[in-house]
């Protein structure tokens, strides 16, 4: 290891070690781990709970749940707060992966079930049909099961054959349970956190999903801890009722590595407490805001 190695590494230790006390927590029983990762890993799929190293990934998989991956690991875009995979080529589509995905569904015996994805910018429709397609073959297997989508913005892909809204209609055509799309910061910080994403844009995508079916609960999230203002949030939060956005998740964002965007505040479980009776005052139905939440964090919880 080199002398810069050798001081990166000492750098993300103390940094680590420096994490307030309500942002650790044990990964869980290996036994527990065990199960899904067995499952995922015999499948050659993937969760955005490994690939996201989500903090929670622990009490999930104790629970035997998880949130499936679609579309393989590897983003279109490059985001400054999220560890998953970016830079180059994505992987090829997996055509037995929809199959595999209800499979895993079944044998966990889930009864909601939540499927998110990378940015596929380089497919002709951005990645809708491939969610439509797991969702009926999830449907086969286990039709009882209820499915949240947590979706990417659509904008952009492969020549642009076809646009956003037939995207989103190709989506919301298939019921999901909920639709989830996250806009993750305010927006003034958008363009440093989210690039290659639109605060407007992601405004639009919700707005949309009502216009098209006002039945189904559409839900949103955003990762605090990159400078924001409490005037800020709430602007936001206004923002995303004003395009009848029903549920809402606040979480803390914790630095993955040294190459992501540092942590410019921790909030505290008592402000995410606050933050949380705000935003239920101002209309959503549904809640969670805490420093270890995640937008699929007890997502079937807004279901009942």
């Amino acid at each position: 290891m080199t002398l810069s190695q050798n001081s990166s590494a000492s750098t993300w230790r103390k940094e680590i070690t420096a994490l307030p006390p309500w942002l650790r927590r044990p990964i869980g029983r290996a036994s527990d781990l065990s199960t899904v990762q067995r499952i995922i890993k015999q499948r050659q799929i993937y969760t955005i709970c490994e690939e996201g190293r989500c903090p929670n990934r622990g009490e999930c998989y104790a629970q035997k749940t998880a949130t499936f991956l679609l579309m393989g690991p590897t983003c279109t875009r490059a985001c400054a707060f999220c560890q998953v995979d970016k830079g180059h080529a994505p992987m090829p589509l997996d055509a037995d992966e929809p199959q595999k995905v209800a499979e895993s569904v079944a044998l966990l015996g889930l009864r909601y079930v939540v499927l998110t994805s990378v940015a596929r910018d380089d497919l002709p429709d951005g990645g809708a049909s491939w969610f439509v397609r797991t969702m009926e073959a999830i449907r086969e297997q286990t039709p009882m099961a209820q499915i949240e989508v947590l979706t990417p913005d659509f904008w952009s892909g492969k020549g642009g054959a076809v646009s956003q809204r037939e995207r989103v209609e190709q989506v919301v055509g298939a019921a999901p349970a909920c639709y989830n799309h996250n806009i993750e910061t305010v927006a003034r910080l958008q363009d440093r956190v989210r690039r290659g994403a639109k605060y407007d844009r992601s405004l639009a995508l919700l707005e949309m999903v009502k216009v098209m079916n006002p039945e189904i609960p559409t839900k949103s999230g955003l990762m605090l801890g990159h400078g924001e203002t409490e005037e800020e949030i709430m602007e936001t939060l206004r923002d995303l009722r004003a395009v009848g956005c029903d549920r809402l998740t606040l979480g803390q964002y914790m630095r993955p590595s040294l190459d992501h965007l540092p942590v410019e505040k921790y909030w505290t479980p008592e402000e995410f407490d606050q933050l949380g009776e705000l935003a239920r005052s101002l209309g959503f139905n549904h809640v969670r805001s805490g420093p270890l939440v995640r937008s699929s964090y007890h997502a079937g919880e807004g279901a009942d």
